[in-house]
């Protein structure tokens, strides 16, 4: 068995992401999972993550036969600030992924795969044989407590150290290859096994979804920064005969005051993944709708492909650029001009063949190939041969 240690930025029982998807199509390695650690400021600003303060205290969990459940210990706040603040983090979480390593005899043969440049001052105190770091936003775009200059130097620093960087957007790409040869562009995929059986005849409806009157037009994911919440708000003030259906749950900071208003726009909070494909099942059009800034065009837009799965008609804004690929079965809108437009075109949407071409494309991404196209970019560096 390979050994992995995965130093993640989403907890392994969130909602599922690239993270999570990637480590569970590894079965030929043991893996150690780290859900990314809370700083000390968390329980004052969220009580409900004072829990999260002891929970690296717990033992490891088995959450698949290859893969074990860590937590970080809670660090030190104003780490994406101040690098003198990152190295001061970096002993007690060196320490923590050392004694599960001990734990589960992981030596110096460890492959080292970690989501966030501030990891880069704790692994050069890990021993590992290869270091993988994949890229999934620009890290130094987000909002909040965040010193781009800071972020983006420990970026270039950890990608340097690497053996096999991954990108998931062409802008991720271009900084990162520039720091390191060994980078390949990869984009995120979609659970196709999942999401494609909201086109099965045989599934119901989600009873939520089934009792709205038709038109539904539906998002499904965190309703983050980059997302266009002004331009559904205007799709939906300028349509109340349709109905908008929102699963997921906005970031902190993020204003959807203006959805809530509407009587037509049905906030459904955050659903378990399972329940996706029924409720996706219920949607006459699936809407991609991101701001035109920089962190929208280095984002490879997850429920995208997803909903390529599914076959429904998609609206998509221009930017993520990677859309444009799909451009022949999607309908792009460059914002309030023509987005009616477009969500009355895919509305009216007939036959079957732009519905099996989605499904097609998403086919060739889903996370079985994207794995099975990273584990051929490592095997060629020497990196999770096959045994």
């Amino acid at each position: 068995m390979h050994h992995i240690v995965c130093l993640s930025t989403t907890a392994w029982h969130a909602h599922p992401t690239r993270k999570q998807q990637v480590m569970s199509r590894i079965p030929d390695a043991e893996i150690l999972y780290f859900d990314p650690p809370v700083t000390y400021l968390a329980p004052l600003r969220d009580r409900s993550a004072r829990p999260l303060l002891s929970e690296y205290k717990k033992p490891g969990e088995a959450v698949l036969p290859n893969v074990t459940r860590y937590s970080l210990p809670p660090i030190l706040p104003f780490y994406n600030k101040k690098r003198f603040i990152n190295r001061m983090n970096r002993s007690r979480i060196a320490e923590t992924v050392e004694n599960a390593m001990r734990e589960h005899g992981f030596g110096g043969e460890t492959v080292l795969w970690v989501y966030h440049p501030s990891y880069v001052d704790a692994v050069r105190l890990i021993p590992h044989s290869a270091l993988v770091y994949d890229c999934v936003d620009r890290h130094s775009a987000y909002p909040g407590l965040i010193d781009r200059e800071t972020v983006d130097g420990m970026e270039r620093e950890l990608a340097g150290d690497c053996n096999m960087v991954f990108a998931t957007a062409q802008g991720l790409y271009d900084t990162l290859s520039g720091y390191n040869p060994n980078t390949m562009l990869l984009p995120n995929g979609a659970a196709y096994e999942l999401f494609s059986r909201a086109a099965d005849p045989a599934l119901p409806t989600d009873p939520r979804i089934a009792a709205l009157k038709s038109p539904v037009l539906g998002f499904v994911g965190a309703i983050q920064p980059c997302i266009d919440v002004p331009l559904m708000a205007f799709a939906a003030a300028s349509r109340p005969d349709w109905n908008f259906v929102f699963i997921g749950d906005p970031l902190p900071g993020v204003d959807i005051s203006s959805l809530r208003a509407l009587p037509n726009v049905h906030l459904l909070g955050r659903l378990p993944q399972g329940e996706l494909p029924a409720c996706i099942r219920g949607f006459d059009v699936c809407l991609s709708l991101f701001r035109d800034n920089s962190l929208s065009r280095d984002v490879s837009p997850l429920k995208f492909y997803e909903y390529l799965a599914t076959g429904k008609p998609i609206v998509a804004s221009r930017e993520p650029s990677q859309v444009l690929r799909y451009a022949d079965s999607v309908y792009i809108t460059s914002g309030e001009n023509d987005m009616l437009e477009c969500c009355e075109r895919a509305l009216s949407e007939s036959g079957s063949d732009a519905a099996a071409r989605r499904m097609e494309y998403a086919s060739h991404c889903s996370w079985d190939a994207r794995v099975a196209e990273m584990r051929a970019a490592l095997a060629a560096r020497g990196i999770l041969k096959n045994l």
